[in-house]
């Protein structure tokens, strides 16, 4: 368990901090006056060993609850500094423990450092909570969610500014493809680039299942009618074109469309039927 600190308390070395040296076992508060005294080298590193262990505690605290692109490394970094300025700004005579004044030293850095990767000012991150307390106490008045010209009547804004927050809280984020995705159940760990999907490229497996289908669908259907199928489902044509590339009114194209559904659903009734005979 860590040391606390107190006026009379002496210094330990913890089990991973400082060997034993000409400070140990002494009076904390007397460290801190020498060090102000004497700005002794010596003296600093001895109280950043022996205090360290509370950057890595409040840097894991902190990282629990971040997104995994967060780099716990990057905000030890940062809680190193909150800890070298706690240690020359330390004044023991006012009675706080060092543990305290220092937490919150490391705590500021940390977050000031989360802050600086954030891409989002903090002004329109000041302007979102907004937009999401009035949306939340909407709902708890009203009993269902408001409208955007409501969200903006809330806000005291007009439309266009609603909007422009909204759009400025959500910006284009960089994510790395060696960020971890998921826990996989081997050793190996999953990364972004590992399963990102290349919308480039087509899978045979699915090309073959289409065209499957395709030919099952179409099968006994005449040449109009497999030409409606194909060009509605598979090229994604609207009635309307359909009519001018066959030459038919929309009208009959829509007709024709409803017969082949009709036809189609009767065969897969007696497609199944005859597949739950078999199994029986």
């Amino acid at each position: 368990m860590p040391p606390k600190s107190a006026s009379n308390l002496r210094v330990r070395p913890l089990e991973t901090g400082p060997a034993k040296c000409e400070f140990t076992g002494r009076p904390v508060n007397e460290l801190f006056e020498e060090y102000h005294k004497t700005k002794s080298p010596r003296l600093r590193n001895y109280l950043w060993e022996t205090y360290r262990y509370l950057v890595r505690y409040t840097a894991e605290r902190i990282y629990s609850r971040l997104p995994d692109e967060v780099d716990v490394n990057d905000l030890v970094q940062a809680g190193q500094f909150g800890l070298m300025e706690a240690l020359d700004k330390f004044e023991p005579q006012y009675g706080v423990k060092f543990e305290t004044f220092c937490a919150q030293r490391i705590n500021g850095a940390i977050i000031d450092e989360l802050r600086a990767m954030d891409p989002v000012p903090r002004l329109v991150r000041s302007r979102t909570a907004k937009v999401v307390h009035a949306v939340d106490q909407f709902k708890m008045k009203n009993g269902r969610p408001p409208t955007a010209d409501e969200v903006a009547e809330c806000l005291g804004v007009t439309g266009e500014e609603r909007e422009k927050i909204e759009r400025d809280g959500k910006p284009a984020l960089t994510v790395s493809l060696s960020r971890k995705a998921f826990n996989s159940d081997g050793n190996k760990e999953v990364t972004e680039i590992d399963v990102i999907r290349d919308e480039s490229q087509s899978d045979p497996m699915q090309d073959t299942q289409r065209r499957d289908v395709k030919e099952i669908i179409t099968k006994g259907l005449s040449r109009a009618e497999r030409l409606i199928v194909v060009l509605y489902y598979y090229e994604e044509m609207t009635m309307k074109e359909i009519g001018a590339t066959l030459d038919l009114s929309e009208s009959r194209v829509s007709q024709m469309h409803s017969q082949i559904l009709a036809r189609l659903k009767s065969q897969m009734q007696f497609r199944t039927r005859e597949l739950e005979e078999a199994a029986s």
